[in-house]
């Protein structure tokens, strides 16, 4: 019999057991299937809280629908009844201290057409001058693997850059654009390029694609984000699920690993998957080898702050979703999500729920890390006032940090977990890397990257 252990109960971790489980009832394999998770409950950075009327999330809040990872694991797990939809509406630009409708016709900021490039309130019309010679350059340096902020602004000018695109993109991505790659981003923005000459003509001409998923483009579930993984750990009947005690250290036995808690126990497994934090990976393994490609992996921190009013969703801005802060305003935030008006679910009688973003790439940061909840609260009361005007009190508060737990992926990210691959197929074979910090920051990469690596283990077993 061979045992695989995974280590970290987030989804990639449940998914990859539960993919596991079925590769081992298809192909009858003699399998033991062991989680460990250090907290007391399954989800990682998914956990739902409910409060009153309101459903909020502390982590994600959705999945991107079109990932196609998502669509089969919730059919899997008969939850297709269960899965509401995104409202959409307008998304808003914070800039010189008010809130800018973001053109329609665009692309995380990015025109799609002169028309939308030429409607933009965020852009002087110098600007959207600058934004026309990506008509009339070719591209001839750039590719999958070039700077992203580094390619936008040569052929689209650095104030439409600076202005409308920077703040959407680095608020999806978490980091300087200069620092992230195509490849990690928006690859196929070069491909546009070379094709058509132009990455607005690109965009014009996928322009049906890109409008027929921005209706239905995330999903979540009528009882929120725990409902999937309230379900992944209900059909996990075939796994040994230990939660509540953390993981110390993997080590090399006689005859694969030993994967040692710290309560004492241990599991003997011939493969391990660590589904963890990179750091906690590193310190897991304890390779001095591996030390410099985990150094060159990057995350940030984020603060969120939801707020629940006793007053009416339609008190926000007509057709709104949210909207995302500009640099050098009065807000301290990143963004804003007016969240009973993106999902309606959250909010049981329609009255207003917001969320806040506060991350660490924005200077602001600095002074809030160290703040109690009750100080950031009031932080983030300051920024309703001034963005929405409201100056109610709410009824329902939930301050969530994520202290350097969100991954950047950074210029080096690629070629660092490329080198820690190769390094440990030899240093520590049949021990797995998994994870946002690796393969993917969105929910339906992490469960590709569980369900890829299952089918990988499953090969080796039969001795494919």
């Amino acid at each position: 019999m061979a045992t695989v252990a995974v280590v970290g109960g987030g989804i990639t971790g449940l998914s990859a057991m539960h993919y596991l489980q079925q590769l081992k009832k298809q192909q009858n394999l003699d399998l033991e299937l062991v989680l460990i998770e250090q907290d007391a409950e399954l989800g990682g950075k998914i956990r739902t809280v409910k409060d009153a009327e309101f459903i909020m999330e502390t982590g994600a809040d959705s999945i991107v629908a079109r990932h196609a990872s998502v669509m089969p694991l919730i059919e899997e797990l008969d939850l297709k009844d269960r899965v509401v939809y995104n409202g959409t509406g307008i998304s808003y630009l914070y800039a010189n201290n008010q809130l800018h409708a973001i053109p329609a016709d665009t692309v995380f900021g990015i025109p799609m057409d002169e028309k939308a490039l030429f409607s933009s309130t965020l852009v002087s019309d110098e600007g959207k001058r600058a934004a026309l010679r990506d008509f009339e350059t070719n591209n001839e340096t750039f590719t999958h693997d070039s700077s992203i902020g580094e390619f936008l602004e040569a052929f689209l000018g650095k104030e439409l850059v600076d202005n409308q695109i920077a703040p959407v993109l680095s608020g999806v991505y978490s980091g300087n654009l200069h620092e992230l790659t195509l490849a990690s981003t928006l690859p196929y923005l070069v491909d546009y390029k070379n094709k058509y000459g132009s990455i607005i003509k690109g965009l014009e001409a996928n322009k049906q694609h890109f409008q027929g998923t921005a209706n239905k483009k995330f999903i979540s579930f009528d009882g929120g984000m725990a409902v999937l993984i309230d379900r992944l750990e209900e059909k996990l009947d075939e796994a040994t699920i230990i939660k509540g005690v953390a993981t110390e250290a993997v080590v090399k036995a006689e005859d694969g690993y030993e994967v040692k808690m710290a309560d004492g126990r241990s599991v003997l497994a011939d493969y391990v998957i660590l589904a963890t934090p990179h750091e906690a990976a590193e310190s897991l393994l304890k390779e001095k080898a591996l030390e410099p490609e985990f150094g060159q992996l990057l995350n940030s921190s984020l603060i969120s702050v939801y707020f629940g009013f006793d007053l009416p969703d339609a008190q926000l801005p007509a057709d709104g979703t949210g909207f995302i802060v500009s640099q050098d305003t009065d807000l301290l935030c990143n963004a804003c999500t007016w969240t009973s008006r993106k999902w309606s679910h959250t909010s049981r009688n329609g009255n207003l729920l917001v969320r806040l973003f506060y991350k660490s790439s924005n200077p602001s940061y600095s002074r809030l890390k160290d703040l109690s909840e009750s100080e950031l609260a009031e932080a983030a009361l300051t920024d309703i006032q001034k963005s929405l005007g409201i100056d109610a009190k709410p009824v329902s508060i939930e301050v969530t940090g994520w202290k350097n737990l969100m991954p950047n992926y950074t210029m080096q990210h690629k070629t660092a977990v490329s080198a820690l691959e190769e390094k440990m197929a030899e240093l520590v074979p049949n021990i797995k890397l998994a994870g946002a910090s690796f393969y993917g920051v969105g929910i339906g990469a992490c469960i590709q990257n569980g369900k890829d690596l299952a089918m990988e283990i499953a090969a080796s077993i039969k001795g494919e």
